[in-house]
């Protein structure tokens, strides 16, 4: 999974530089290859990333009814 996103990630920042590059003749036509790359970057490579990152941990620990029952123990006293 790990090479999968890297390859996205180069593919995606390969798409913005070459239509930065085409843009800087001047013709217009780089923008279409900007969108894609942030397009790409956006609605894949994020989402496969967030799965990665969080595929095996547990969320409960990040709930904010947790926080709140311990920050109101914690009051209490």
């Amino acid at each position: 999974m790990k090479k999968v996103l890297i390859i996205i990630l180069i593919t995606a920042l390969g798409f913005i530089v070459y239509g930065y590059y085409v843009n800087s003749g001047s013709s217009g036509e780089g923008e279409k290859f900007i969108g894609i790359g942030v397009l790409v970057f956006a609605f894949i490579l994020m989402p496969l990333f967030i799965y990665h990152r969080y595929k095996n941990k547990d969320l409960k620990n990040y709930s904010f009814k947790d926080f709140a029952k311990k920050l109101e123990d914690r009051n209490k006293d």
